[in-house]
Parts: C-alpha cells; structure tokens; sequence
C-alpha cells in the first residue's frame, strides 16, 4: 500500500488490518507523521505535532498485537485532537498566547475515552483563539487553508480538524461545535461532521455545564469512521450533567445495518431565517435530498417560519466570552484577536436582563424546533448558504451571494447550524457535490434529541447512493 493509499485509508479498515497483523501501529502512525509534518507549510493544519509521543505509543500497540492482547476498537488508529480539547502531556493552546506552553495533567474525558480504545494521538489541530470564530486564523499560528483551495478558508472553529482529515492526515478528529464550529468546516472542505445531542458526549470543560451551547464532536471522512469515533468517546460523566439518560452505543450497528428509511418521514428546508441561498449550493442540496427518497423515505417540504436566531447566538456568546477572557487582556491584549476583542466588547456592553432575556429566548427556540419533530422525523438543509469563503474574509464584512451584499458570515453564512446549538438537537453535515469553483457542498441532516443513531443511518444510505472518499484534494507536496 502507497503511502498516499494509507493516508487515506478509513479507521474502520485501518483497526481491521492492524488486527489481523496486516499492518503496523508503529508503520501507520510514521506515514501520518510524515505527511503531517510536509502538511505544515501548505496547509498549517496544527498547532502542535506531538511526535514523539505518538511513536511510543504506537510501539506499545505493536506489541500489544504481537503479544495478542486484547485490542480495543481504534487500536492503534491515528487520531488528532484541536487546541482546545485537554490533552494530558501535550501542548493544549487553545490558539492564543494566553496559553502558549500550557501542557494539561489530564486528558479531556472524549480524550481518555479514545486513547482506551487504542487510538494514537497524532497532534494538535488549529483553532481561532478561544474558538471563537468560523474562520480558522490566530496571532499564535496564522491561517489555515482549506484541503481544497490555498485561497479559501478552512472555516471554523476547527478548521485544522476538517483540513486534515481532509488531506489525510488521520482518519479521525475531534472536533468542537460551539455554533457550527465542526459542521462548518467539515462543509468546507468535504469531510463529515456530526454534532451529536446534547451531552451525549461529555463536556468536562463547559464553565456553564447547564447552559452550554459547546459540543465535544467526531470529525472523519466515512459515516462508518463517524459512528465508530462516536461509540467510543459516548456515555454518561458526572461533569455533564446532559449526559445522563441518553443511548450511548448502537451507533456502529446503524450504519451497518442501514438498509432502507422505509416509514421515515424528511422535510428540506432550504431557508432557516435567512433569504439568500447560493443557486448552485441550492440546485446541489435540493438534488441530494432528493437520493432519500430512493431509499424509501417521505420526503416534504417545511415552510420556513423560523425567526433569525443569531441576535441570540451572539449575545449569549459574547458574553461567555467576555465573562471567560476579559481578565487576559491587560497582560496579553496585545496579542489577542482583534475579532476576539471586539466581540467580547459586544458581550461587555450588554446588562444582566440581556442575557436572561436571551436565555429566555433559547428556551422559546428549543421548544419551537421540537415542534418541527412532530410531523417530520429528518429536517435537511443545506450546512451552509455558499461554499468556503476566500481565506481574507473579514469576519465583521457582508457575505456576497449570488453577487449580493447577504449580511455578515454569521448572519448569512451560516444560520442552518447554531439554533440546534441552542437546542440541543442532533445535527450532521454530509459532502453533496462541488460547486463550478472546485469546492465542496454540503447537506445537514437535523434529528430529535437523542435520535443520533437514526441520523446515522440515513447518512450510511445516503454515503452508499453518493460516495464522497474517493474524492481527494489536489496536494502534491504530500503525496509525493
């Protein structure tokens, strides 16, 4: 197998070669090194390539194959975490100088839950300090270009995941969704990404754990590798309190024994309190949609009466970020992201009654999204209302679509993916084509709480009727 073969090899296959001593831990973990390391200067997807700490583990997981252990289901898989997930023993940054040589004591509980189940930690993906935009750039590292185009963002806020899963650089990421921030660059650059019910994989480092819109996710490029990340970082935590009470396996079984959607009713929803959609992003989704019906599904299509949820979003999250980084800006104010500072202005200026007022507005978006549920069992939208903007787009600018000023990136770029931030729901994107300008589209498929693995399965039929994998980014610097 070449090495641009492996790269681009799924977990899935991957943990079954290493099982039946076709391939070595110590062998897979180098390639992705390599290809990790020749990555950096096109497309700076990390922050911190933990080298040798990945060589040793994968020795030991050689020679837990050799001395025929029992093996776990990711054994010895390469995986990568971003920058603001807790890594014990390797640089955690959080994409800011605030946290520039940080090294955590204890691993994030996703984390432990997948180096239990054999997987190897490659390295640190990029993310816009704090994670606090969908635009992957920082004072501490620069930019992080898209898999498919040096010119366009990667988007965000985990940009380096999606790029690198992209490019192959291991099959797995986590990534996290505090408004969009694992669909959006999945969309971006043709990998899935899945921003599961709330809780249902732990969130120990939520400052808020009762309010949090922050979800801990699985970024691949198959809905097999998806479902497989998924099954080993889920289940209950005493640091979550949203993780109590929900299915925490099955979802493996899902995808595989995914055979039609007969009795499952789908609603395409192409606007959610936005009126301007890219026509070929638009022709793309609608024609996508349409492959569910081949498998026996109900399709309808649901009026959009859904009222703009991003007055919302941005307060709420200016202010957590203001109330969680405000005491880092007279020593590091300098150094921090202009964007970053501005909006935790924004979150300083607004009173005590904004945020309950707000509070008191996602709960009215909650129970308004639950009532879509019950007369559709999927809603499907388009992930995002244009392809990946150019990599200089200024956060604060319009959006152009369809060569119209649209209103700003969070406004008109990507109101399909923070009301289910706000709602807990289940929310997957999905690769649906390329557009004329060689970039990725993407479809979201949306669930009810808790119904992750139904979501799951209509992602595994719609993968088998319009396969993405073998779809690769042109990276001659790596493939060599």
């Amino acid at each position: 197998m070449s090495s641009n073969e492996l790269a681009y090899t799924s977990a899935s296959q991957l943990a079954s070669m290493i099982r039946d001593r076709s391939l070595s831990p110590v062998e897979i973990t180098e390639a992705i090194l390599r290809r990790a390391e020749q990555s950096q200067s096109v497309l700076n997807a990390f922050i911190t390539i933990s080298a040798d700490e990945a060589i040793s583990t994968a020795r030991y997981a050689e020679a837990a194959v050799m001395q025929g252990k029992e093996l776990g289901p990711l054994h010895g898989v390469p995986v990568t975490i971003k920058g603001l997930v807790n890594t014990a023993g390797i640089r955690t940054t959080f994409g800011s100088y605030v946290f520039e040589d940080n090294v955590p004591k204890t691993d994030a509980v996703s984390v432990a839950r997948l180096k239990a189940a054999g997987a190897i930690i490659i390295g640190k993906t990029t993310t816009p300090e704090f994670g606090h935009k969908p635009l992957t750039e920082a004072p501490l590292f620069g930019r992080t270009c898209n898999a498919w185009s040096r010119e366009h963002t990667s988007g965000g806020s985990s940009g380096g995941a999606a790029t690198a899963t992209a490019a192959g650089i291991g099959p797995l990421a986590i990534s996290t969704d505090g408004g969009g921030s694992t669909r959006i660059p999945a969309a971006c650059n043709g990998v899935v990404g899945f921003k599961k019910s709330l809780g249902l994989v732990p969130h120990d480092a939520a400052p808020d754990a009762y309010g949090n819109t922050s979800y801990i996710d699985p970024t691949s490029r198959t809905v097999r590798d998806c479902a497989l990340m998924l099954e080993a970082m889920a289940g209950t935590d005493s640091s979550d309190p949203h993780s109590y009470f929900l299915p925490s396996t099955g979802f493996v079984d899902a995808v595989d024994q995914a055979r039609d959607l007969n009795g499952i009713r789908m609603s395409w929803r192409p606007f959610l309190g936005n009126t301007l959609v890219d026509d070929e992003v638009l022709n793309a989704c609608e024609a996508a949609v349409n492959s569910f019906a081949d498998h026996g599904a109900t399709l309808s299509d649901m009026e959009d009466d859904f009222a703009p949820s991003e007055p919302t979003f941005q307060l709420l999250w200016g202010s957590l970020l203001n109330a969680r980084y405000r005491k880092f800006v007279p020593e590091f104010g300098s150094r921090m992201s202009e964007t970053l500072l501005k909006q935790m202005e924004f979150g300083q200026s607004a009173s005590g009654q904004d945020v309950i007022e707000c509070i008191f507005t996602r709960t009215e978006i909650y129970r308004q999204v639950q009532t879509w549920f019950e007369d559709t069992d999927i809603l499907v939208t388009p992930t995002l209302s244009r392809t990946a903007l150019s990599i200089d787009h200024d956060f604060f600018g319009d959006v152009i679509i369809n060569h119209k000023p649209a209103g700003t990136v969070r406004q008109a770029w990507y109101p399909y993916t923070h009301p289910f931030n706000l709602s807990g729901n289940p929310a997957i994107t999905l690769p649906a084509g390329f557009s004329s300008d060689g970039l990725p589209i993407a479809i979201q498929l949306v669930g009810r709480r808790g119904e992750d693995a139904l979501l799951l399965r209509a992602a595994a039929l719609f993968e088998q009727s319009r396969p993405w994998a073998d779809q690769r980014p042109h990276l001659p610097e790596l493939n060599s």
